[in-house]
């Protein structure tokens, strides 16, 4: 598993965390990244894992309003938390990360929902994350 997969999935827990605890993604992803101080190369994947997560904050708003307007018949309220989270990680990557290939982005938020969520949360997300390729702005 590459360090950038291994950042996402940590930035996923994060966000997926604070959405359940209502805390600041980024004081769990400091918390982690304090429990997980004595692993091996660890300093790669929770820098890019910070700015993953920062960048989610600070776009928040307009990631929801775009992923809700494209989930059809899925509020952001009723997903899966977890499935809210990989939305708008992706949807950050694809939107604000030019140095992310889009077609990545979005196939490492699928295989990261085939791991943590739902049978159903891979071809959704897929969906919702087309479709966001599908509207964006060219950079």
């Amino acid at each position: 598993m590459s360090a950038r997969t291994k950042s996402r999935k940590r930035a996923v827990e994060a966000l997926y965390a604070a959405d359940l605890r209502d805390a600041m993604a980024t004081d769990i992803l400091a918390e982690m990244r304090t429990a997980m101080s004595d692993r091996q190369n660890q300093a790669d994947i929770f820098d890019f894992a910070e700015i993953l997560v920062s960048g989610v904050l600070k776009n928040q708003i307009e990631i929801d309003q775009r992923i809700s307007s494209l989930s059809q018949n899925w509020p952001m309220d009723r997903m899966p938390a977890v499935d809210r989270a990989i939305l708008r990680l992706a949807c950050f990557e694809i939107l604000y990360l030019t140095d992310t290939p889009a077609a990545v982005a979005v196939s490492e938020a699928v295989e990261i929902a085939s791991d943590l969520s739902t049978d159903d949360s891979p071809a959704f997300i897929n969906g919702v994350l087309a479709a966001i390729l599908a509207t964006r702005k060219p950079i």
